[in-house]
């Protein structure tokens, strides 16, 4: 429900922006709540669609670091490998972890099914339910932009080194604002964080 009800968020925000069919496209081959989000933030502040598209492809960066740990637990041949890779999703990820470095990738897939058709139908219904509604601000959909990114802060920065890159990454967002395009700085910003991220202490 709650994948779900973000997708008909993003639906909603979407339409004005993109038009009916992009949106609907998006959601089924891209399937990334964060890339979708991240990459419409973007044409909506006025940015070009290249920075949109690196704008995803950065945000959905993380995808690698979590394949390289989910890998081990994978077995078979290289397709049903990749087969099970692409059910990988924050939310199924996390919850197929064991605790102990092991991954059960059945249960990854379990959990990512239902959120496929849910948020493909979430994106539909946005785009169809937008015309109706008019002004997604009205009902403060708009806040759903901010609050969604506060949530996937708050469950990717842990520890002194993450939050630094979060911090690093908001301060050179500010900072270039109000003297890059729009969707520079959180390409700059996004970029920063995640090197910094990478650092040793």
């Amino acid at each position: 429900m709650a994948v779900f009800a973000i997708a008909v968020s993003f639906g909603v925000l979407a339409r004005p922006v993109m038009g009916e069919l992009a949106p609907i496209v998006m959601s089924i081959v891209v399937f990334s709540g964060a890339g979708q989000f991240g990459s419409l933030a973007i044409l909506t502040a006025g940015g070009g669609t290249i920075a949109a598209i690196v704008a995803g492809i950065l945000l959905n960066a993380r995808y690698l670091a979590m394949g390289v740990a989910l890998a081990p637990s994978l077995r078979g041949t290289a397709l049903s490998r990749a087969a099970f890779a692409m059910t990988t999703v924050d939310s199924s990820w996390a919850a197929a972890s064991q605790g102990d470095g092991t991954f059960d990738p059945w249960y990854m897939v379990g959990v990512t099914v239902p959120q496929y058709p849910a948020w493909v139908a979430g994106t539909i219904v946005g785009v169809l339910a937008g015309k109706a509604l008019g002004n997604p601000q009205t009902l403060g959909l708009d806040a759903l932009f901010p609050a969604f990114f506060v949530g996937l802060l708050f469950e990717e920065v842990r520890g002194r080194r993450k939050l630094a890159a979060a911090g690093g990454g908001a301060g050179i967002a500010l900072a270039f604002t109000p003297l890059a395009p729009a969707g520079l700085p959180i390409l700059l910003a996004t970029a920063a964080a995640a090197a910094a991220s990478r650092l040793h202490p």
